[in-house]
């Protein structure tokens, strides 16, 4: 089971981020999933797909070229732990912020948690300050 739920793990970053395919958050986020540490308030987290698209459509907005290395995976039982590398050219205005057009490269980790072939839940630490940082944001 570890090994299979890496591949799905693995599967998110490439298809929805690096290829920019929305229509797989459906096929690989549960309709009740919850993802922790994306949304700007922390006391509510992303639900489902449709919580989820938003920011997924605002990123890659900002970001159309983001790429996501999957440096390490770790399995035990129904999780899989991702730590990336994300790579990306700030083209785009979708973050509130005017497009620097600089690069960034930042890093994260991911600890997901799979049932029945889906992400049910997952919580994210990515480090978005220095992102903001690297686009001027801050």
């Amino acid at each position: 089971m570890s090994e299979e739920n890496k591949a799905i793990v693995r599967r998110w970053f490439e298809e929805v981020w690096n290829k920019g395919r929305s229509d797989a958050i459906d096929e690989m986020f549960a309709a009740d999933g919850i993802a922790h540490g994306l949304s700007d308030d922390p006391e509510k987290p992303m639900q489902g797909p449709v919580g989820f698209k938003p920011f997924h459509a605002a990123f890659r907005g900002a970001f159309p070229d983001v790429e996501v290395v999957v440096e390490d995976l770790i399995a035990e039982g129904d999780k899989v732990v991702a730590r990336c590398s994300v790579r990306g050219k700030h083209t785009g205005d979708h973050l509130g912020v005017a497009a620097s057009n600089v690069p960034v490269e930042f890093t994260g980790i991911a600890i997901v948690r799979i049932k029945d072939g889906k992400i049910v839940e997952a919580w994210n630490n990515f480090d978005f300050l220095k992102m903001n940082k690297q686009i001027g944001a801050i």
